[in-house]
This record gives C-alpha cells, structure tokens and sequence, in this order.
C-alpha cells in the first residue's frame, strides 16, 4: 500500500490523484484520514474515486482551532503534532459517520487503526486510545459494520 503523509512527495490530494493515476491497480493506497484533512483535502471525494484501491486506513482527527492557526508556509509538521493539531477520531473535525458509511459503500473490509500523533504528556495514550476506539466503534456499526474484538 501507498501512504500519503505530510513531509513527504504526496502530501495533497491533488498529489494523491497524480500518484494513484500514474499506478496500476497492484498499488494499494493506504489513507490517513488526518494527514489528507490537514492537507485540505476531501475524505469522502478519494474513498468514492479509489475505493477498490483502498487496503487499509489510519485514522486520527484534526483539532480545527489549532489548525486554523497553522502557517503552512513556516510551520514544519513536527510543530504542528506538539502544537496538538492531531487527535484521535471523536475528538475533532472529522465527521467519522460520513467516512465509515463511504468506505461500506465501498464495501471496504480491512483494517481500520486509531492514531494520535499527540504528545503524550499533554493526552493520556491510554485515554485518548479508547475514546478513538469508541468512536470508531460507534460510527463502524452505525455503517453497517460489525466489530469484533
């Protein structure tokens, strides 16, 4: 699977499109919700064009207040983590209900992982790791999902 990441060649949507349209179908894409929303990209758009490309999915969610103070000319990605832009699903701008019901839609059967990328000092792992689990969970089955554990 391909990642698209901030810091790296295919950081935008635009990026992605060019990638996903100069490999064939043997090129999985692996999408990071968070790094595609803070790259201004639409979620909903890249799960409808590459669906059946789609073989795994990183999730975490964007805290809108920090990211409306981000200068992407002169803020580099490691000052936006410890800044807090990043967060787990539930705890942000991300509407995890629309995504899930896109990737059903997509029939989309793989992993699905809850990330941070959040100091730990300042957000208890173990907290915010359920509290994006729990969202999950609910948004998933609200889709249609079933999850086991």
């Amino acid at each position: 699977s391909f990642h698209h990441h901030m810091g790296t060649g295919v950081e935008t949507e635009r990026e992605l499109d060019l990638m996903m349209q100069n490999t064939g179908d043997a090129v999985g894409l692996l999408v990071d919700t968070g790094h595609l929303v803070f790259a201004g990209g639409d979620l909903l758009s890249v799960v409808e064009r590459y669906g059946s490309r789609i073989n795994h999915i990183h999730t975490k969610d964007i805290r809108a207040d920090i990211l409306a103070t981000v200068d992407r000319n002169k803020d580099s990605f490691l000052d936006c983590v410890l800044r807090g832009v990043f967060t787990v699903p539930g705890d942000g701008m991300i509407d995890y209900g629309q995504f899930m019901q896109a990737l059903a839609q997509q029939n989309y059967e793989g992993w699905v992982i809850v990330e941070a990328e959040q100091d730990p000092a300042l957000a208890d792992p173990y907290e915010y790791a359920c509290m994006g689990y729990k969202a999950l969970q609910q948004a998933a089955t609200a889709a249609g999902y079933t999850i086991t554990n």
